[in-house]
């Protein structure tokens, strides 16, 4: 059997250790990565290697030649460019058209049992075999459900989000292959195996099956990764070939020569012709080859790369340190510190936590650094959540970390390209926008500054102005303590996962671009915007049909800034409207669930007071609205979702109506075939669909014959009046011929590590039973059901329930939570 090496990777988000080199010849353990997998290779017999190059080929080919000093013979395949995982192997079919053929990257860390997998793929005789394994937070991998009976794989997602986990095992991209499968590549085209040929693959009912292995396994994919590799690798957990002399847990390799009352402790990995100086404490680190170590320096959870030199009395602690580097005497590096290859840090220095260094770069004597040289610290688990980028007002969103991000995003784009840039009336919002505003100028991208105006009319404007992108600032409406940053593409669609994943390793990579002075980006000011955007709302509206109905509105603006721009759309629909809190207030708008609670009570009763025909309280950003009909009655946002969708069926001619995985099925049994359930997060599917109107359950609704990409409080409003016009009904008469539906929700704590294995347990807890996987797990018990759903954000899952009473739909919930319980207490 032939083996397959991808080993193309550029390993940015390891920056700055791979500045100079590819990612497969990181060291670890003294050794390249791409070394421990040949070696592993060897060790099961497979000796014929193709490897696949792309990114700074020649460094691979040097280090390794044809092979024969590692026991195996290579054939190098380039590629002109990248063609992704499959189209890459194709590239390579010419020396893998005789046998069978196992793919694995240079770049990760495993002691998997390959003869067992290459058994495994032989007696099932399968066409493709995808070696799995299990791990605690599945979202930066394929995940896969395989048949525990035939072991073939029935479904599989590549990169979820915590509503589409439905295992907890895991594509670890070793993969077994027969040459016919090759055919099922296109030619020097993009094709990637876990994204196109294996969903073609399974779509086909071509058999593929799952290995699920026992043993090491770790995609090296960041330095936290890489830190923790080195400790499981000197506390044993994997089974590597380690050169030098071996006690207890402390290799030392041959030319090294120790100091007196030196201290080794815990695992400790020492290279050739090293020099420890006396006094020397070196505790669970690694120290490459040819390194000098002088007297009474200590060095901590570190890992020195060859040639470094360490003068007297330093300190390291959870350190790495890149070839041929220098600290002189006295220095101390602090946690999660990383300097790149040949840099010089004087004597008595400090780098603070979190600080990195790009190669080549020279710190002063006595500097103390707090900040990389090039950008500095960072974020949470991840940058994006599902409300962009969220955090404390001037303490996580701080004006340097917004500058940074406003860089990072204006990196994305080409220099001279243009983005919106829009926020609320509050005073952080305003520092935060500045800020953003000249990290985007800084690489050379153009902002139109929109100032203040709500989020649709900013999302409209971007189509209008033909921008790349754009940018929301504003305050949260569930929480005034916290601002979100919500990004968006130039459809004023929310960024697409791989976009907000693109953005985030640059913001980790740190290394974007500055420009010349002359190239530095423009602020401009555009003008009409709000006669613009009511030009655009009005023309998707039928406003003859609701001037008809002459109808008695209370409008709630809640002091934000829909109060500047409603108004004037308005005008000539033939309505009687009365305003409250009608301008702009930061200090005064609602924005809490206890605010909303009270202004949707008050204006209850001045809709029953005034008589009027209906009543509506915006949201901050004017993305949603809640409503109360004429008999007072404040409408819940199930229930509007409910009237929305019967209205829209009744009155639009065609396109289907999309509702969230969490809607009652009273709503799906009142329109039949034209509902389709979605994501809640679904903007991202409502494009060229066919939708006619989508809801996401909260309030919000997307028109596509106004606006395919985003939530619209305004329009949508406009559009529940011309329903009820075209209807000739009230608002009331229409809740009433709701029928009544139970949904009950619940919130139940789940650590990160254990949300993966827990949907594993619920998917095999609920074989026997009828399961949906649109989103989360939907479990039906006849008529009723209960959706189990990870938060995205925090430690937590959801769990909605619905049946033909309120007693039932809790009992079910609750049943679950006790399930889930159990489960949470047993591991």
């Amino acid at each position: 059997m032939k083996g397959v090496i991808m080993a193309g990777g550029f390993g940015t988000r390891l920056r700055p250790l791979t500045c100079n080199i590819p990612k497969p010849m990181v060291p670890l353990a003294n050794k390249p990565i791409m070394e421990h997998i040949i070696s592993l290779l060897k060790r099961h017999q497979i000796k014929e290697l193709i490897v696949i190059l792309y990114y700074q080929p020649e460094i691979i080919m040097d280090y390794f030649g044809n092979g024969e000093k590692f026991g195996v013979n290579i054939t190098y395949v380039t590629a002109t460019q990248d063609f992704g995982t499959a189209g890459s192997v194709k590239n390579a079919a010419k020396y893998l058209s005789d046998e069978s053929f196992l793919i694995i990257s240079g770049d990760v860390l495993t002691d998997f049992d390959l003869s067992d997998i290459i058994k495994f793929h032989k007696e099932k005789k399968a066409q493709v075999t995808i070696t799995t394994t299990v791990v605690a937070n599945p979202l930066q991998y394929g995940i896969v459900i395989i048949d525990s009976k035939t072991s073939q794989i029935t479904r599989f997602l590549e990169k979820p989000s915590w509503g589409e986990v439905f295992s907890d095992t895991v594509n670890t991209g070793i993969y077994l292959l027969e040459p016919e499968v090759l055919e099922h590549i296109p030619v020097e085209e993009m094709y990637d195996f876990s994204k196109d040929l294996f969903p073609k693959l399974l779509a086909a009912n071509s058999p593929l099956y799952g290995y699920i292995a026992k043993g090491y396994w770790k995609d090296i994919g960041n330095l936290t990764e890489y830190h923790l590799a080195h400790y499981d690798v000197l506390n044993q957990q994997i089974k590597l070939m380690i050169p030098g002399a071996k006690k207890d847990r402390v290799w030392i390799d041959s030319g090294t020569m120790l100091g007196e009352e030196i201290s080794l402790e815990e695992g400790i990995i020492i290279g050739k012709n090293c020099s420890i100086g006396e006094g020397v404490k070196i505790t669970n680190s690694c120290i490459g080859n040819n390194c000098i170590i002088e007297e009474n320096s200590r060095i901590t959870n570190s890992i020195l790369w060859d040639g470094v030199h360490i003068g007297i009395a330093c300190e390291l602690q959870e350190s790495v340190v890149g070839k041929g580097s220098h600290i002189k005497k006295g220095s101390s590096l602090n946690e999660e510190t990383i300097v790149g290859d040949g840099c010089v840090i004087g004597s008595d220095c400090i780098l603070r936590t979190n600080v990195k260094m790009w190669p080549y770069k020279i710190v002063e004597d006595g500097a103390t650094l707090s900040t990389s040289l090039i950008w500095g610290e960072k974020w949470s688990r991840s940058l994006f959540g599902s409300r962009g980028v969220v955090g404390l007002a001037n303490m996580e969103i701080t004006p340097e970390f917004a500058s940074r991000l406003g860089a990072t995003y204006g990196a994305s784009f080409p220099k001279g390209a243009d983005v919106i840039i829009s926020r609320d009336s509050h005073k952080a919002s305003r520092m935060i926008n500045r800020a953003i505003m000249s990290g985007i100028l800084s690489v050379g991208v153009n902002v139109w500054d929109m100032g203040v105006v709500p989020a649709p009319v900013a999302r409209f404007q971007s189509n209008v102005l033909n921008a790349h992108g754009g940018l929301h600032i504003a305050r949260a409406s569930y929480d005034p303590k916290l601002l979100e940053i919500r990004f968006f593409e130039s459809s004023g669609l929310d960024l697409s996962p791989g976009k907000e994943r693109a953005i985030e390793q640059l913001f980790y990579r740190e290394d974007f671009r500055r420009v010349k002075i002359e190239e530095t980006g423009n602020i401009s000011f555009p003008y009409r915007v709000i006669e613009c955007y009511r030009e655009g709302l009005l023309s998707a509206i039928n406003s003859k049909l609701i001037a008809q109905s002459k109808f008695k509105i209370i409008i709630d603006y809640a002091f934000g800034s829909i109060s500047t721009v409603f108004p004037t759309v308005l005008e000539g629909l033939g309505c009687e409207i009365v305003a409250l809190n009608a301008y702009p207030d930061a200090e005064k708008a609602v924005n809490t669930p206890a605010g909303i609670s009270q202004a949707l009570k008050q204006l209850s009763n001045i809709v029953l007071t005034l008589n009027a025909n209906v009543g509506f309280l915006f949201d901050q950003e004017a993305e949603r609205i809640f409503v109360v009909d004429e008999q007072g009655r404040i409408i819940s946002d199930d229930l509007y979702l409910a009237i929305m969708t019967k209205l829209a069926c009744e009155t639009i001619e065609e396109g289907y109506i999309g509702i969230p995985v969490t809607s009652s099925r009273i709503i799906a049994q009142m329109n039949q075939d034209r509902v389709k359930y979605l994501k809640i997060n679904h903007k991202q599917r409502i494009l060229d669909k066919g939708f006619a109107m989508a809801g996401n359950g909260y309030g919000g609704f997307i028109f596509p014959q106004f606006h395919a990409s985003f939530f619209d409080g305004m329009f949508s409003s406009l559009k529940l009046l011309e329903f009820l016009s075209a209807k000739g009904v009230k608002l009331g008469e229409v809740v009433d011929s709701i029928p009544a539906f139970y949904v009950h929700h619940e919130r139940i704590s789940c650590p990160w590590e254990l949300k993966g294995s827990l949907m594993r347990w619920l998917i095999e807890e609920t074989k026997a039973q009828k399961v949906e996987l649109i989103e989360g797990i939907k479990v039906f018990h006849r008529k009723d059901w209960v959706l189990l759903l990870p938060d995205p954000d925090e430690a937590l899952l959801h769990i909605y329930a619905e049946a033909k009473s309120k007693e039932k739909a809790e009992e079910l919930a609750y049943e679950y939570v006790e399930k889930i319980n159990k489960f949470k207490e047993r591991g």
